[in-house]
């Protein structure tokens, strides 16, 4: 690892480079430059970070999110690029395998910044900088800086070209400092602040590697271990067991009592979620049919509320029978057969919801919430996978925390790669003669829909009442769905010509290029 006053060097010129590359434009071609600062940096300052195995796979995802980000420019893309860059900022300063072990101390770098701050500058001060001889240069350059002092002010005097040369030079002079001195006012020195703080925490690591020791300890595989009793009845798990089977939870007959818990347990669950199943298979999957009395936000979100509580318990159950030793249990295999029963029931769970909300978008439109609910399944599904793999190769819970932490990422990248604003515009607006159009909705969308709107005058043109109070034209009552969409389109033009080159974004070039620039008209001055 480099100095600390190398550190300070490439934390004061990353500030630098934030300050002038974000203040007042958009995030979009800047992050570019920031990004390669912030890379190249990282990797100087910790060379051995190459040879680690996760690391090509976070810089492609990473590199997908740089690219997204500039062709999109939605706030996912935005995230999910600023997720995988502390990924890589993190997986080169400490030693992890999990994502969430990585944000704990993503997060820890940026708590103890300021520790960290003072600790490198104490470390120069204590001497690792010497003295580089100042007053040494100073003293032999005083009289010299005299001596041409007295020349110039001579030639200056006596050259009228010379004078213009000094003038013009005075002048470019104080423009510059005139500029300079405008990041001195309270809001460009807020800004200093925050970029001295964001790239702080990715550069300055913290000192502790207590996260990075900590999952150091944590294994894939169970084990077996042999409990030490005295320390198995002062511990809190035993004390829980004990409250609800008493003297069962204790002796040599313990492990084969709480398998048979857990096996009527299991049971009775499947036969409940058997139940909700059969109803859902019922009028869900071959009894639905849609009619406008039907409420389906009520119907989507009641099956998603249900399915969240129905996973939750069943990691809960599944992670409490398959904590330890009875894994290795030799006749536990009623209970396994319980849990993937479970686990099943679930994915048909998982099915009954997914239809639900098809409908819903069939009928509805796309909207963000349901999108998202795809999402969650996704989610849902990798987490029942997995559980399975828990419990069928006796894996640990840190497994599958693991696993899960990293499918979310690699979901975060995928997602980030499409521009759900334009899909769920192009989709409602295809259907616009099967499904109720929420025009107030679609105005609220992101710029790149607006050449989608431009095209279906006959939805800006509707009777479909008043929109209020959309966003920033809050201050503006009444206004018609045209009218909004004219005020969109020509504060559109107004901010992009405020941008330099470094806002630039594949989206905004191609809102650009489709759309003309608005005439302003009666309405829009009012």
């Amino acid at each position: 690892m480099k100095t600390p006053a190398l550190k300070m060097v490439l934390l004061f010129a990353g500030t630098i480079l934030f300050n002038i590359i974000f203040w007042q434009e958009k995030i979009a071609l800047n992050v570019l430059l920031f990004d390669a600062f912030i890379l190249l940096s990282v990797f100087y300052l910790y060379p051995a970070a190459f040879t680690k195995p996760a690391m090509k796979w976070l810089l492609l995802a990473h590199v997908v999110t740089l690219v997204t980000l500039i062709v999109h420019n939605t706030i996912l893309s935005k995230l999910a690029f600023s997720a995988t860059l502390l990924l890589v900022v993190v997986f080169i300063q400490f030693l992890h395998r999990s994502v969430w072990y990585a944000a704990a101390s993503a997060v820890g770098n940026y708590l103890l910044f300021v520790f960290s701050f003072l600790e490198d500058i104490r470390q120069i001060k204590k001497g690792e900088i010497k003295s580089l001889g100042i007053r040494k240069a100073f003293r032999f350059l005083i009289i010299p800086l005299m001596i041409v002092g007295v020349f110039f002010l001579i030639y200056s005097f006596s050259n009228t070209v010379f004078k213009d040369v000094v003038n013009s030079i005075g002048i470019a002079l104080q423009h510059f400092f005139a500029r300079f001195f405008d990041w001195f006012n309270w809001q460009r020195v807020g800004f200093l602040m925050l970029g001295l703080f964001v790239t702080g925490g990715l550069l300055l690591k913290m000192k502790s590697n207590y996260f990075s020791e900590k999952e150091f300890s944590k294994h894939n595989d169970l084990c077996r271990r042999k409990h030490n009793l005295k320390k198995w009845k002062e511990a809190a798990m035993f004390d829980l067991l004990t409250l609800f089977m008493g003297r069962f939870a204790n002796g040599v007959m313990a492990l084969r009592n709480e398998n048979t818990v857990g096996i009527i347990s299991l049971v009775m669950l499947n036969i409940l979620l058997l139940f909700i199943n059969a109803i859902d298979v019922a009028y869900v999957w071959f009894g639905f049919s849609y009619t406008p009395d039907v409420n389906l936000t009520q119907y989507v979100h009641e099956g998603t509320g249900m399915l969240i509580f129905s996973i939750v318990l069943a990691m809960f159950v599944l992670l409490f029978f398959f904590r330890g030793n009875l894994n290795f249990y030799k006749k536990n295999k009623w209970l396994r057969y319980g849990a993937y029963g479970w686990i099943a029931q679930n994915a048909i769970l998982v099915v009954s919801v997914l239809l639900r909300d098809y409908y819903y978008i069939a009928h509805m439109g796309l909207a963000y919430k349901r999108i998202g609910v795809l999402v969650f399944l996704l989610m849902v599904l990798m987490g029942l996978i997995t559980v399975f793999i828990k419990i069928h190769q006796r894996k640990t819970a840190y497994y599958l925390w693991r696993v899960n932490g990293w499918f979310a990422v690699v979901l975060l990248v995928a997602a980030s790669c499409v521009h759900w604003d334009e899909t769920i515009a192009s989709y409602n607006l295809a259907h616009k003669n099967t499904i109720p159009l929420d025009v107030k909705f679609l105005l609220s969308l992101s710029d790149k829909t607006l050449p989608l709107l431009e095209s279906n005058q006959d939805v800006l043109n509707a009777k479909v009442g008043l929109v209020q109070g959309e966003g920033e034209y809050l201050y503006r009552s009444g206004l018609t769905p045209k009218e909004l969409f004219e005020i969109r389109k020509k504060n559109f033009f107004e901010k992009q010509k405020t941008y330099s080159w470094l806002s630039w974004n594949a989206a905004d070039t191609y809102v650009k290029t489709k759309l003309a620039e608005p005439v302003i008209t009666s309405f829009l001055s009012k």
